[in-house]
This record gives structure tokens, sequence and C-alpha cells, in this order.
């Protein structure tokens, strides 16, 4: 949600952010909305001054054996109109939250504008693609091939993007989430495993929900969505809080299985496990004092590059466009991984600055002394691994002629050996 002052004092700055992301708003009817509220919140004041100062007349006409009948009349009158004033009130505010809550957030000025990803700008590029002297392959025929992963099965059990991790690939999955662990932990981010299950209100803090309802699955019957990432629920972890400054900046490590419908994704990726339902996801969340959240983002960014690096899987680092940027985000990188098997870059961290959007929905202030102003956090988020996808990476870029997988260096300690 954005500051409603800013709305109302500088619409040109929203117009240009809804022109940029090229998306559909009514915002001259917000516009609109935010005047009749304004308008009635004065009316409903001046009527309860009015009904307040009949009640005083009322008073010291029978103090002073006065008839107040025709004062108490008057004031009956007032009390009704009131009623139906603030009703309207009520009704108007509530619309102009829910169109509000829809709106995006604003772009920072290094956002290339652009309509779609076709805009997006490489940043840079670490690691050599690796070359091959044999046939390479992608990573369903490696994995089928070592009997590591079983999708025909899963497709029976579950549906179609689900799967079967087995042997090794499955101690490999793990060695990644500890690996990520360690790494942050080392780094002094905190290590959060949140609920699996994230009720609306929680939800509509961390993202807009109209637009990711398609994207996560819903409990039948119940106020209740899983999860698509540990970012939302950890977002939601202070609503309503007053932080310490001293505190800052908040470092959470998320760990959590990530649940999506991927509606959106018919036709890319049908086979194999790079866009599946089901995965699981170490995530980078900062809270953090607004002058300090651009310094936060590259921080974040550079920590998934190095982890990364670490594994020696070659990468390019994107700014995404103004068309391309997510509706909650100002600006965005993503580091894209070399696939071998594929013979491109494919998506794989998403590292993104908030702003205020996220702790203004949800109410996440702080302040350095209990007397002072309270202020509204930034909020950040980035991906470190995606298990799955970086297990493509793997499967892929370490292949070798004999049709084995070479562990990177830093899981081998993990899975107790250097060749799946």
């Amino acid at each position: 949600m954005l500051d409603p002052k800013l709305v109302k004092e500088k619409p040109e700055i929203v117009r240009k952010m809804l022109a940029d992301r090229h998306v559909q708003f009514d915002f001259d009817l917000l516009l609109s909305l935010d005047g009749k509220r304004r308008e009635l919140i004065v009316k409903t004041d001046e009527l309860r001054k009015l009904k307040n100062k009949m009640g005083l007349d009322v008073a010291t006409k029978k103090k002073s054996g006065q008839s107040a009948d025709s004062v108490i009349a008057e004031m009956q009158k007032v009390s009704q109109e009131l009623q139906i004033l603030e009703a309207d009130q009520i009704k108007v505010g509530a619309d102009y939250d829910r169109l509000a809550m829809t709106m995006p957030n604003l772009i920072h000025d290094s956002v290339p504008i652009g309509a779609d990803n076709s805009a997006n700008v490489v940043v840079r590029s670490w690691g050599a693609v690796p070359k091959f002297d044999f046939k390479i392959k992608d990573h369903i025929d490696i994995s089928q091939e070592l009997g590591l992963v079983d999708l025909e099965r899963a497709a029976k059990t579950a549906g179609a993007r689900f799967y079967y991790l087995k042997n090794s690939l499955v101690r490999l999955n793990q060695a990644l989430i500890h690996f990520a662990l360690d790494f942050l932990t080392e780094k002094q981010y905190g290590l959060i495993q949140p609920p699996y299950m994230i009720n609306r209100s929680s939800m509509e803090g961390a993202i807009i929900a109209d637009d990711f309802e398609n994207v996560i699955y819903k409990v039948q019957d119940e106020d209740l969505f899983l999860i698509g990432t540990s970012e939302h629920s950890i977002a939601a972890m202070h609503a309503d809080e007053i932080l310490e400054g001293k505190d800052l900046p908040i470092r959470y490590a998320g760990v959590s299985p990530c649940f999506r419908k991927e509606a959106g994704a018919h036709g890319r990726d049908q086979k194999g496990i790079f866009r599946v339902h089901q995965f699981e996801k170490v995530e980078q969340y900062v809270f953090a004092r607004p002058e300090e959240s651009w310094k936060e983002h590259e921080k974040m960014l550079a920590v998934a590059e190095e982890f990364y690096q670490k594994l020696e899987i070659p990468y390019r680092v994107m700014l995404l466009s103004s068309g391309d940027l997510g509706k909650v985000s100002a600006k965005t990188y993503d580091i894209e991984a070399w696939m071998a098997g594929q013979n491109s870059y494919r998506e794989i961290v998403s590292c993104s600055n908030c702003l205020d959007f996220q702790t203004r929905r949800l109410k996440i202030r702080f302040r350095d002394k209990s007397n002072e102003q309270t202020q509204y956090l930034h909020s950040l988020n980035s991906t470190l691994v995606a298990t799955t996808r970086t297990l493509v990476a793997i499967m892929e870029n370490f292949q070798t002629h004999d049709g084995h997988i070479s562990v990177p260096k830093p899981l081998q300690k993990y899975l107790g050996s250097s060749t799946i």
C-alpha cells in the first residue's frame, strides 16, 4: 500500500508509475473515493460537535428548569443523520482501502522502463559457460538414467508437475538446504521455519492477494492457504508491532516447502523439475531502516551471488524492467543460472526491495526511543536457493562423460561423496 498522503498530494507520481508498469488501475476512482472519504470525515466530525453542543444545551436548560423538548427533538434528527453519515463513511473507506490495496508499488529511478522482459538489462555475468567434449543431456535424461527422479508415478499419485526425488538426489536436495542454512548462519541471519499455511489477512499484508489467487492453493472451508514462499509468512510475523531501532537491520533466513499452482505456465517446462507445484526454498528476508534499504538490497544480491559462486554455477544478474517487475517490488534483480542441457540462462533467484509497501499494510514500524514518532520499516526479500531449479543446474552443468554427476565441492561433505 502506498502512503495516502503521497497519493493525494502527488498523483502525477502514481500516474507515471502505473503507465511505466503497463498495468490497468482505476486511479481516478481511487481519487474520487478519497475525496468522498475526506468529505464524509469532515461532515461527521461537524455533526458530532453539533450533537455534543446540543447535549450541553439540553443539560443547561434542564438545570435551569426550562423545557428542552425542541432541542432533544433536533438532537434526535442529528443523531439519525450522523448514523447515516457514519455508515457511508465506513462503506466509502472500505471501498477506498480495497482498491488501494490492489495498487502497485512505486518504481525506483534505476529500473529500466519497458513493457515486458525484453526490456530487462544484463547487469553482469559470472563464471565460464562449461564446455563438453561429449553429447550433453538435459536434466530429464540424466535423472531418468540414474534413477533419481520418478515423474510418471508422481503424475499418477498427484498429477502433472509433481515428482518423486530418489536416492542420491534426495540427499543432494537436503545438502543444498543444509549448505544454505550454514552459509546464512555464518552471516548472522536468524533461522526461521514458518507455518506452512497462512491466513488471508496475513497474506494480503505481504502481497496483492487478487493477483495470487491463481498461484497458491486454498484450503477448502478454511481461512488458510498453503504458502507459496516463506517470505509471506515472515513478512507478516511482525504485523502490528513496533520494533526497536537498535535491532535493525533484522535479517532472517526462512526455510520451507513452497506450493504453487503455476497456473500461467501452461506449455512451459512441462517435463522435469524446473517448474513444479512443490519445492523447498531457503529465503533471505530483511527488515531495514528506510535510509538503509537500498544498501541492504545490494548486500542481499551479493550474498546470493556468493552462494552460487561457491557452487561454481555460472550465472548472470538481470535488472527487471518496469513491465516485468512484480507489483509489490520497487526494484528487482534476478539471477539466472546457466543450464547446459537447455543451452540457456534460467531464473533461479529473485531479489527485491519492497520499500514500505508490505510494512504499511502490515503496520510494522520502528523507533529508536520510546517518546519518538514511529516510522514504517522497509522490507526486502531474496531467494537464496530454490532447490529443484538448482538441482537442474547442477545435473546439467556437472554431468560427466560416463553419465554421472560431479557434486559441487561445498556439498560433498553433506553428501559424503564427490560423484552421483
